[in-house]
C-alpha cells in the first residue's frame, strides 16, 4: 500500500486492459481515509477506490527531464508523461541520449532564428536543451572530426512533422558551413519544387509527402557544401486519379490554376479547379493556411534557380494542364457489331487534352477505347468497355505524371550534383533520409506493403545500430554488459524479401505470367507463407486479403491490384501514341519504353523490383555512415495545437522501439574511443603523458580515466574504451579547460619576453628621447626668458612714449580749440551775409509776384468796371437808371 498526502505526485494504472492503455500520472488534492481525490494530467478530478492500484512518481518525472535517459520511471507512462509536460511549455524536442523526438507543435514556434543557430553551433549533444539543431550541428562537426559519412534518419507517422524537420536541417547545414553560396540556395530551393509536385493535403497532413526522398548533401574539406544528390522513393501515382474525402490532389495543380496569368490559361485551356475532375473528387480544392497564387511564384523562381529554361518550365505545365483536360474526358458504353465497346463523350477535354499532348484526336481516342493485341505474327484490334478505358486513361495520366516526377529531380540533381575531379578528390557528406511512416489504413494496398516493407528495413536497421552493434561489440571488447532484449523483425524481412520464394518474388513472378491474376497469387502466397508465424492466412477462402505481423503490428493487405500496380507498364497502344506524338518533352519522359517496343511487360522491371533495388542502395549508403536518428511524434490527428492525445502517442513511442532505446542507452556505453584517439585527444589531462606512438595507450588511458573519472561508470575493452554521454562532455569540459589553463601559462611566457624585449628597446629610445627633450626644454625656458625681458622693454618703453603722447596731445587739443574757435567765428559771419543776401532776393521775388498779382487785379477790376457802367448805360434805356444801376452792380 502506498502512503500519499496532499501534493503528492503517483502513477495510476488504468482501469482497462486496451492494448494503448498505460499508466496516467496525477497530483493528490486530498485524502480522507483510504480514499484519495487526485487530479490527472489531463485535467480530471476523481476520488479513487482503495482497491485502485496507484504507485508513488519518481521525482524525475514530476517536472521532466531533457534527456529521457536519466528517467526514474523508466517505463511508457514515464516516457509518455516525460513528452506531454514539455509538450505543454512548447518544449517539443527531448533527448534520448543522441536520439531526438520531436512532437508536432502544430503552431510556430520562434526557436529558429539566426540566433538559435548561433547559440547551437560547435556544442555537443546534452550541453544546451534539446534542439533539431543540436543534431545537425553534431552531424557536421563529426563529420569533420572523424572524417566519416554522417546520416539523419527522420522517421514518424504521416503529419509528424519530419518534412519540416527535414527542411530545418539542411536549413542549418548550410547556415553553418559558412559561405552562403549558389550552390547552397540551390539545394534549398530544390525543396519547394519537391514539396509541389510530391506533397499534398491529407487528413493527417496539411502537407504530407507523398514520396521518400533521401538527401546527400556533399562537403569539401573545408566543410563547406559543394553539392548535393537527391533520391526519390515510390512516389503515390494513384493520388493523381482518385483521393479520399477531404484530401487534395498534389499542390502543383492547384498553384498552377491559382498562378497563371489569364493569358497563359487560355493557351492552355484552363479554367478554375472546380471544373476538373481530378481535383473535384474529393470534394476539397482548398487548404488552410497555404496561399497557392504566392507558392506558384516561388515554384518558378526555384525551378529558374535550379536551371529550368523557360522552355521546359512551360512543358511541365502543359503536360499538368493535359493531365487535368484527361481527367475530364467521360465515357458511355455502345455497341459496336454487337459487341461491348465504349465511346467518349463529346468534350472540349478531348480537343484540349489532344492539342497539348501534340497527338491527332483520333489517335487520342482510339488509343483510350480501343486495345491492341500481338499474337503469333497477327495484330487483332478489340474494343473496351467502360471501366477498361477509363483503367487505360488513368494509367496513362499516372504513367505521365510518376515519369515527369523523376525527370524533375533528375534535373534538380543535374544542377546540384557535382562529380568528384579525382579520386584524390576529398568528399565527405551528411544524408538526410525523409521517408513515409508505416501505414496501416482500413485498406492497404500494394503501396503501403512496399512503405511497411522500407519502414522494417529501416526498424531493422535502428535495431542493428542500436542494439545489435552495441550488444556484440559490448561482447566482442570482452566488457561488462548485462544482455538487454529487444524486437528482431529479421523475420518478417526474410519472409518479404531474403528468403527463397519470398512475397516480393512471387508478386514479381506473378506479374510477368500473362495468365497471372491476383487471385493467383494470393493463392500462391497462402501455399508459401501459410507456416510462417508472421503471415496471417483469413479464415474464409473467398477472402482476397492475406495479413502480416510487422514490427509496429499487424496490417492486412488486400491484393485487387497488386499485379497491375507492380506492372507499372503501359498498353502497346499508349506507346504508340507516344511516338506518334510531336510532343518532345513526353517523348523523352517514355524514352526507355518507346525504345523496348510494344511489348515492356517482359523487359520493364516491375515496380517492386525497382524499389528493392532503391531500397538495398539506400540501406547500402546508410550502413558506412554514423546515424542520428530523429523520431517524429504526432500529437493529435485534429492537427491542433495544445492537444496530446494520450493514445495515439503511446502507440507510437511503442512502435518506434523508443522504449528498448531507452534502456540500453541507459546501461550501455554510447560514447566510445580507440585508446590511440583518446590518449592524442585527451593526454593533456594529467601530466606526464606522451604521444600515442611513444606509450602503451591502453595503460595511459586507463590512467586517465582513473584520474579524471575517479571510479565512474566507464568500460576499458580490448581496443575501446566505452563511456556514457555525460562522461564524454565531462572529459570535453576537463579538456577545453586544461587546454586552455595550458595556453595561458604558455600565452603569459610568451608574452612576458615580448614585454621585456620592448621594455629594454622602450628605456633605450626614453634615454635618447630625455636627451634630446632636456636640450629642447633648456632652449625652450631661455627662449621664454629672453621673450620676457623683451615684453618687459617693450611695457617700459611704450608707458613713456605714451606719457609723452598725452603731454603733447593735451597742447595740440588746446592749440586745436582756439583755432576752432576762430574758424567757426569767420564761418559764421560768412554764412550770416550769405543769408541776408539770400533773404533780400528772396523778398524781391515775393515783392515782384505781389505787384504782378496786383496789377491783373487792378486791370480785371477796372475792365469790370467798364463793362458795368456799359452795361448800365445799355439798362438804363430800358429800366431806368437806378434799375439799371442795381442789375449792373449785380451782373458785375
Amino acid at each position: 500500500m502506498v502512503i500519499v498526502t496532499r501534493g503528492d505526485f503517483i502513477w495510476i494504472e488504468p482501469s482497462t486492459k486496451r492494448e494503448f492503455d498505460v499508466a496516467i500520472g496525477a497530483q493528490v488534492v486530498s485524502a480522507e481515509g483510504r480514499r484519495i481525490q487526485v487530479r490527472d494530467d489531463d485535467g480530471r478530478e476523481a476520488w479513487l477506490a482503495p482497491e485502485r492500484r496507484i504507485k508513488a512518481m519518481h521525482p524525475t518525472s514530476i517536472q521532466g527531464v531533457e534527456d529521457m535517459i536519466s528517467l526514474g520511471d523508466l517505463h511508457e507512462a514515464g516516457i509518455l508523461r516525460n513528452l506531454l509536460i514539455r509538450y505543454n511549455h512548447n518544449l517539443i524536442y527531448t533527448y534520448t541520449g543522441s536520439i531526438l523526438v520531436a512532437v508536432n507543435p502544430y503552431q510556430i514556434l520562434p526557436i529558429y532564428t539566426a540566433d538559435q543557430i548561433k547559440m547551437y553551433r560547435e556544442r555537443k549533444i546534452g550541453e544546451l536543451p534539446p534542439h533539431i539543431f543540436a543534431i545537425g550541428d553534431n552531424a557536421y562537426v563529426n563529420m569533420k572530426r572523424f572524417h566519416v559519412n554522417q546520416c539523419i534518419i527522420i522517421s514518424g507517422e504521416s503529419g509528424a512533422g519530419k518534412t519540416e524537420s527535414t527542411k530545418l536541417i539542411l536549413q542549418y547545414l548550410a547556415a553553418i558551413s559558412g559561405q552562403h553560396s549558389w550552390i547552397e540556395q540551390q539545394i534549398l530551393e530544390a525543396n519547394p519544387i519537391l514539396e509541389a509536385f510530391g506533397n499534398a493535403k491529407t487528413i493527417r497532413n496539411d502537407n504530407s509527402s507523398r514520396f521518400g526522398k533521401y538527401i546527400d548533401i556533399h562537403f569539401n574539406k573545408g566543410g563547406v557544401i559543394e553539392g548535393a544528390r537527391i533520391e526519390q522513393y515510390l512516389l503515390e501515382k494513384s493520388r493523381i486519379v482518385s483521393q479520399a474525402s477531404d484530401e487534395r490532389n498534389y499542390h502543383i495543380f492547384y498553384c498552377m490554376l491559382a498562378g497563371l496569368s489569364r493569358e497563359e490559361k487560355d493557351k492552355l485551356d484552363l479554367a478554375e479547379c472546380s471544373r476538373y475532375a481530378y481535383l473535384t473528387g474529393s470534394g476539397s480544392v482548398t487548404c488552410e493556411g497555404r496561399d497557392d497564387a504566392r507558392e506558384f511564384g516561388d515554384i518558378r523562381s526555384a525551378m529558374k534557380v535550379l536551371m529550368f529554361a523557360d522552355e521546359e518550365i512551360w512543358e511541365i505545365m502543359r503536360i499538368l494542364a493535359a493531365v487535368l483536360h484527361l481527367g475530364n474526358i467521360q465515357f458511355k458504353p455502345t455497341f459496336v457489331d454487337n459487341l461491348d465497346a465504349v465511346e467518349i463523350v463529346r468534350s472540349p477535354a478531348v480537343q484540349s487534352a489532344a492539342g497539348l499532348l501534340r497527338v491527332e484526336v483520333a489517335q487520342l481516342v482510339q488509343a483510350l477505347t480501343t486495345r491492341t493485341i500481338f499474337a503469333h505474327g497477327d495484330t487483332v484490334v478489340s474494343n473496351m468497355g467502360v471501366d477498361q478505358s477509363r483503367d487505360v486513361r488513368d494509367a496513362f495520366v499516372k504513367g505521365i505524371y510518376g515519369r515527369m516526377f523523376v525527370q524533375i529531380v533528375n534535373k534538380i540533381n543535374a544542377a546540384i550534383y557535382k562529380p568528384k575531379q579525382s579520386t584524390q578528390h576529398y568528399r565527405t557528406s551528411i544524408g538526410v533520409l525523409d521517408i513515409f511512416g508505416f501505414e496501416n489504413f482500413n485498406v492497404n494496398s500494394f503501396e503501403q506493403f512496399c512503405i511497411n516493407y522500407a519502414n522494417e528495413n529501416l526498424q531493422q536497421f535502428f535495431v542493428q545500430h542500436i542494439f545489435k552493434l552495441e550488444q556484440e561489440e559490448y561482447n566482442l571488447e570482452a566488457i561488462n554488459w548485462q544482455h538487454i532484449e529487444f524486437v528482431d523483425n529479421q523475420e518478417a524481412l526474410d519472409m518479404i524479401a531474403a528468403k527463397p520464394m519470398n512475397i516480393m518474388a512471387l508478386i514479381d513472378e506473378e506479374s510477368k505470367f500473362p495468365k497471372g491474376t491476383d487471385m493467383t497469387l494470393l493463392n500462391k502466397l497462402h501455399k508459401q507463407h501459410s507456416a510462417n508465424r508472421n503471415y496471417l492466412k483469413p479464415k474464409s477462402d473467398i477472402s482476397t486479403s492475406f495479413g502480416m505481423c510487422h514490427f509496429a503490428g499487424v496490417v492486412v493487405y488486400e491484393t485487387k491490384g497488386f499485379l497491375e500496380k507492380n506492372r507499372d507498364t503501359f498498353s502497346a497502344d499508349l506507346i504508340q501514341l507516344i511516338q506518334m506524338s510531336e510532343n518532345r518533352f513526353m517523348q523523352n519522359l517514355f524514352i526507355s519504353e518507346v525504345n523496348m517496343g510494344t511489348d515492356t511487360r517482359k523487359k520493364t522491371p516491375t515496380l517492386s523490383a525497382q524499389f528493392k533495388r532503391s531500397l538495398d542502395s539506400l540501406m547500402k549508403a546508410l550502413s558506412q555512415c554514423h546515424p542520428y536518428f530523429i523520431r517524429c511524434i504526432k500529437p493529435n490527428e485534429l492537427k491542433k495545437a495544445k492537444m496530446f492525445d494520450r493514445e495515439l502517442c503511446c502507440k507510437q513511442l511503442r512502435y518506434s522501439g523508443m522504449m528498448e532505446t531507452i534502456r540500453i542507452r541507459r546501461a550501455g556505453y554510447p560514447i566510445r574511443h580507440t585508446f590511440r584517439e583518446f590518449v592524442e585527444r585527451y593526454r593533456f589531462l594529467i601530466p606526464g603523458v606522451p604521444p600515442p606512438h611513444k606509450v602503451d595507450c591502453r595503460q595511459a588511458t586507463a590512467r586517465i580515466l582513473r584520474s579524471v573519472l575517479g571510479k565512474s561508470d566507464f568500460q576499458i575493452g580490448k581496443t575501446k574504451v566505452f563511456l556514457k554521454d555525460a562522461q564524454d562532455l565531462f572529459l570535453e569540459q576537463e579538456r577545453d579547460r586544461v587546454l586552455t589553463r595550458k595556453i595561458l601559462v604558455l600565452q603569459k611566457a610568451i608574452r612576458g619576453w615580448y614585454w621585456r624585449r620592448r621594455f629594454v628597446r622602450q628605456r633605450a629610445a626614453a634615454i635618447v628621447i630625455q636627451d634630446w627633450w632636456k636640450t629642447k626644454y633648456q632652449r625652450r625656458m631661455f627662449l621664454k626668458q629672453m621673450r620676457g625681458f623683451q615684453r618687459l622693454q617693450a611695457l617700459w618703453r611704450g608707458r613713456i612714449l605714451a606719457r609723452r603722447f598725452q603731454l603733447l596731445r593735451a597742447n595740440v587739443v588746446a592749440l586745436q580749440a582756439r583755432c576752432r574757435g576762430v574758424l567757426v567765428r569767420r564761418e559764421v559771419g560768412r554764412k550770416l551775409r550769405a543769408v541776408v543776401v539770400i533773404q533780400s532776393f528772396i523778398r524781391m521775388v515775393i515783392a515782384k509776384k505781389l505787384y504782378q498779382r496786383m496789377r491783373v487785379e487792378q486791370s480785371a477790376q477796372l475792365e469790370a468796371i467798364r463793362l458795368r457802367d456799359h452795361e448800365e448805360i445799355m439798362l438804363a434805356r430800358q429800366y431806368g437808371p437806378k434799375k439799371a444801376k442795381e442789375v449792373a452792380e449785380k451782373k458785375y
